[in-house]
């Protein structure tokens, strides 16, 4: 089993490639048996290392 995590939406993976074509091709190659869990909110990580730096 693999993970792969990613701070942009599927909306905005047009950014990462050159068309939208090797966009769909590369979210389609991810997504195929994939199990998708979306979380919204602050990082936990982000919250402490901004606690820290205070």
């Amino acid at each position: 089993m693999r993970a792969y995590t990613s701070n942009k939406s599927f909306e905005q993976w047009d950014e990462l490639f050159e068309d939208s074509t090797m966009t769909v091709a590369a979210i389609d190659r991810l997504v195929h048996h994939a199990t998708i869990i979306h979380c919204e909110g602050d990082s936990y990580q982000r919250k402490t290392a901004l606690n820290k730096s205070k």
